[in-house]
């Protein structure tokens, strides 16, 4: 019995899911389930089930964790917003005499929506809605469409600053400024990989990335810088402004320069969603319902 019960436990979570049960309700319905069998059979103390209140209160308290709905919000602001559109098609303009111009764009867009968001799954869905009919219409592979948005969305699983990273930080005992800093350059390595897999595909197969047309290009010149310095660099500075308190500040001490922050986690993202918020205002897209929406 004890060795049938892993795989039971992970069996039992995905039911829950497919039958479309919330995925904490989910969670702890199977761990409650499961905690019984095991007391039933004896693998348990029954002691181990009055201390989940206190267990919950210690998860309550704990100020790192509060980091994850700060970043969340913020990431959902920029997003609900229009701001990430603007950023895609801003990119997407700018390297649209280019072969594969549209999906140099969402790989770009897709790690700088990992890095306010954090979320995988909101980072893929906001892509998929936004870029996708776009690729397809100017005449993209649909394989390659489709697997270069899947794989820009997961870059929020490790680009700054991911919720996987907070939580891994605060189950390891150790700094979540440590972990960025650790997870920014394999982060970087990947999107560049991503980058180098199009290029080659436009040398190798040029039909399955084309470049815009001419009269998709309709931003040039003073337009076009007028529309970057407009859409594209609010969002970037608040981005590294975020990053940057949390774990990349310059420091020289002991003879040496070390990178570390000066901002926790938590007073990053309540920065960045107060900066979200302000990035709307300005842009007079902030209202009751957005809000609400976030």
């Amino acid at each position: 019995m004890q060795e049938i019960l892993a795989p039971l436990m992970f069996g039992s979570l995905i039911l829950f899911l497919l039958i479309g049960y919330p995925v904490a309700f989910s969670l702890a319905a199977v761990g409650l389930l499961f905690g019984w069998i095991g007391i039933e059979q004896g693998l348990l103390a029954p002691t181990l089930i009055q201390a989940l209140p206190r267990q919950v209160f210690d998860i309550m308290k704990n100020d790192t964790l509060l980091a994850i709905p700060f970043f969340t919000f913020m990431g959902l602001i920029l997003e609900r917003s229009g701001m990430a559109e603007d950023m895609l098609q801003t990119i997407g303009q700018l390297f649209g005499r280019v072969r594969g111009g549209i999906a140099y764009a969402v790989i770009f867009v897709g790690a700088l929506l990992a890095a306010t968001t954090g979320v995988v799954a909101a980072s893929v869905i906001s892509m998929g809605l936004i870029s996708l009919p776009v690729m397809l219409r100017n005449g993209y592979d649909k394989r390659l469409a489709a697997g270069v948005i899947a794989a820009s969305g997961t870059l929020a699983q490790i680009i700054p600053p991911s919720l996987v990273l907070i939580v891994l930080a605060d189950q390891l005992g150790t700094s979540v400024g440590d972990m960025y800093a650790g997870a920014m350059l394999p982060g970087l390595l990947l999107t560049g990989l991503y980058v180098l897999y199009v290029l080659g595909m436009s040398i190798m197969r040029p039909a399955s990335v084309p470049a815009l047309p001419p009269e998709a290009r309709t931003l040039q010149g003073a337009a076009l810088a007028r529309r970057v310095l407009v859409s594209l660099l609010p969002p970037l500075l608040l981005i590294f402004l975020v990053l940057g308190t949390i774990a990349f500040v310059p420091h020289y001490r002991d003879g040496q320069w070390v990178f570390e922050g000066i901002a926790t986690p938590t007073e990053g993202g309540a920065m960045g969603a107060v900066g979200a918020l302000l990035l709307a205002l300005a842009n007079r897209r902030l209202d009751l319902t957005l809000l609400k929406q976030a």
